[in-house]
């Protein structure tokens, strides 16, 4: 540092080195700035309110949209489900029906062919 100015004035004016070659050899790295630095300036009481109800309001319409997105999500389960009950529905409409009277068929079947009979 350098101490410039006469009687009672004093300045200072920092002397500003070349940034050379990092010693690591990592040119891509950033240099990262000292912890001094990084606080903030002390902000007023109104200016701090005006955040937090900025802040407020921006979770609030969070929730509004996620609200939303779930609405959508459990409309469209209902209709998936609505629809593969409609299948099922049709699907049983539409088989082929073979009443078996006789019960002594059934103790003549095989395994493969039991598989096939539905009970209704």
């Amino acid at each position: 540092r350098r101490v410039h100015g006469g009687r009672g004035s004093r300045t200072f004016s920092v002397m500003v080195l070349p940034k050379g070659k990092p010693k690591s050899g990592r040119t891509w790295k950033a240099e990262v700035p000292r912890a001094s630095l990084k606080t903030t300036l002390p902000t007023s009481w109104k200016k701090k309110q005006e955040i937090r109800l900025a802040q407020k309001l921006l979770k609030e319409h969070e929730r509004e949209l996620k609200g939303e997105l779930e609405k959508e999500k459990k409309e469209e389960k209902r209709r998936i489900e609505q629809r593969r009950a409609q299948r099922e529905e049709n699907e049983k409409k539409t088989t082929v029906v073979q009443v078996i009277k006789n019960a002594s068929k059934l103790k003549r079947l095989s395994k493969k062919q039991m598989k096939t009979i539905k009970k209704m």
